[in-house]
């Protein structure tokens, strides 16, 4: 089944984002907020909307500050914006634990989830001449793409490279676990 997925990493004034069709990743980057509004108007126009899965915000129990109150009226707005088509929320929390294994994980250890997932930085992202399925993703970006692959795989669909690595995330918790000086 071919699915179509905007995936979303919101801020208070730009998020980062990735469409996906097809099995891959067409497109990635950052927009300011009003942009992402607009692709996600644009979207709904369509005879079939795709699936829109944005990172929502989390309680971590820590001070709430004016960004995460922007942040989630974006998030409202990206919402209606996607009336009455497929819109869904996810966890940062339920992604680390998904790609990496362990609530401990950082930007660098999921990126490296990913990375392996589509056969290896070499394989992932290739070079200019030679671009692979992730050339061209960066920064918030990469958060995107992780809600996308978090949300694909958890719904029974693969995102993984064609013969590439099936799980890397048993390596990663041991190195994050030996980097915060624990262990299992």
């Amino acid at each position: 089944m071919s699915i179509e997925l905007i995936a979303l990493d919101p801020g208070p004034t730009q998020s980062g984002y990735v469409r996906w069709r097809g099995g891959h990743c067409f497109e990635g980057g950052m927009l300011p907020n009003t942009e992402v509004l607009d692709l996600l108007l644009e979207n709904r126009r369509q005879v079939i909307s795709p699936t829109v899965v944005v990172e929502f915000v989390q309680n971590m129990g820590m001070p709430a500050g004016k960004e995460l109150f922007e942040t989630c009226f974006w998030v409202g707005r990206f919402c209606q914006a996607c009336s009455p088509g497929p819109f869904e929320r996810v966890y940062r929390m339920d992604i680390k634990h998904h790609l990496c294994g362990t609530a401990k994980a950082k930007q660098p250890h999921i990126r490296q989830a990913l990375l392996d997932r589509f056969g290896g930085k070499d394989q992932a992202i290739g070079r200019k001449k030679a671009p692979g399925p992730l050339y061209g993703i960066k920064g918030h970006a990469w958060s995107a793409l992780a809600v996308a692959v978090y949300w694909l795989e958890t719904h029974g669909m693969t995102s993984k490279a064609p013969n590439g690595p099936q799980d890397a995330s048993e390596g990663i918790v041991g190195w994050i676990d030996i980097m915060d000086g624990g262990g299992h």
